[in-house]
């Protein structure tokens, strides 16, 4: 199997990782209200120094993600992994070991030479690189950490590399991803032991998975950041696979809110379960997308909006209302009868507004320390939402004509 024809068979599943994932039209989203600026990121309007030539085929082969990184940039991302061949049967995973399909692997140098090749014609300007454990977790992360070092020893490749954490990796092994990485990540899958062994019966939830993201914070505390890539702390993430052990969205929540406060977690990607054919969830109901969009919309407000967990708007079954922005629930419920004063609310205050983003709020607190500001139409000058924002807020102590509260 050539190299092209490997990259084929690595790729095709990848749409399960969301990491940096871009679903909109590329470019800066806002967390709490979905406004975004598109930028191109078509490989057309990169003009690296050195093309080097790539077939049609070879140009349609390319499984590349728009994708947007944690300092708000967009690129073109690849996302493959080192091999396919996996010794776990995780239940929900098209690479689980025993499913009967075509397996693939690249050795480390083979993947950095066609990676670089990528990068410098343009098609890919960064990389997600994961794998399936064969050896066990130590030997599959050395493999992993060679091919980072020979990309950035050997091919000079400065751009973005996002590294995935094996199960049953060692300390040392975290922290020399954390020297070559941009992003380092760890699946946890699940929120905690129990629903794991569901989903993912020979993982083990705290060693293998939980306590590696731990050691990335400690190393984080106890190492200086020029010692890492670029002279930064490399971020760290996790992805859950959201209804696929039947936990609730509050079980999910619990565990991002203390990853957030306790390991200083960058953030958290659900992947809706849908079934996979010849696995042993092959038959189970695939999760409303929509569970995972409100998800998402939740754990920014735990991690960016100041919400704490007892905030969100939880039913009777532990989930999120499908319905409506768990913010808009929020707000529906405790601001209807208490609308916030636009012209003195703090930052915190304004921020919970739906509406109203983090930017939104420091443009209102700059324009009105010159001028108070006294109609909507002034707020949409400012770019915020305004009549999203009009049923719970004051404007100089009146209401806003009343819109419709509650919607998407």
């Amino acid at each position: 199997m050539n190299a092209l024809d490997t990259l084929i068979e690595l790729s095709s599943q990848m749409d399960l990782e969301h990491a940096e994932e871009s679903r909109q039209p590329v470019g800066r989203v806002d967390a709490s209200d979905n406004k975004h600026r598109t930028e191109s990121t078509h490989p057309s309007c990169f003009t690296p120094k050195a093309r080097p030539e790539f077939t049609e085929r070879e140009k349609r082969a390319a499984f590349t993600h728009p994708a947007q990184l944690p300092n708000g940039k967009n690129i073109v991302l690849l996302k493959t992994l080192l091999s396919s061949a996996c010794e776990r049967d995780c239940y929900y995973c098209p690479f689980r070991a025993g499913r009967d399909f075509r397996r693939a692997t690249f050795k480390p140098d083979e993947f950095a030479r066609l990676f670089s090749k990528m990068n410098q014609s343009g098609m890919a300007q960064g990389v997600f690189l994961s794998s399936g454990i064969a050896g066990g977790g130590v030997r599959t992360q050395d493999k992993l950490l060679d091919t980072a070092q020979i990309l950035r020893k050997k091919y000079q490749y400065r751009g973005y590399l996002h590294l995935k954490i094996m199960p049953g990796a060692e300390k040392e092994q975290v922290y020399r991803a954390m020297q070559l990485a941009d992003r380092v990540s760890v699946n946890l899958e699940a929120p905690n032991t129990e629903r794991l062994a569901k989903l993912a019966p020979h993982k083990i939830f705290i060693e293998e998975l939980l306590r590696p993201l731990r050691w990335v914070e400690e190393i984080r505390k106890s190492v200086p950041a020029y010692k890492f890539w670029n002279g930064k702390y490399p971020s760290s993430v996790t992805q859950f696979v959201a209804g696929g052990a039947d936990e609730s969205d509050l079980e999910l929540l619990n565990t991002t809110h203390w990853l957030i406060k306790n390991v200083r977690l960058t953030r958290a990607y659900y992947s809706a379960f849908h079934p996979i054919r010849d696995t042993p969830l092959e038959n189970k109901n695939a999760v409303n997308p929509m569970r995972e969009h409100r998800l998402y919309q939740a754990s920014f407000l735990l991690r960016d909006y100041g919400f704490e967990l007892e905030d969100l708007p939880f039913a009777s079954d532990e989930n999120l209302p499908l319905h409506a922005d768990p913010k808009l629930v929020w707000a529906n419920l405790n601001l209807i009868h208490n609308p916030i004063e636009i012209n003195n609310a703090d930052k915190h205050q304004l921020i919970k507004i739906p509406g109203i983003g983090i930017k939104g709020a420091e443009a209102i607190m700059n324009a009105r320390r010159i001028n108070k500001i006294n109609s909507l139409s002034t707020l949409k000058k400012l770019h915020i939402l305004a009549d999203k924002a009009s049923p719970f807020i004051l404007l100089n102590g009146k209401k806003p004509a009343m819109q419709t509260a509650m919607s998407l």
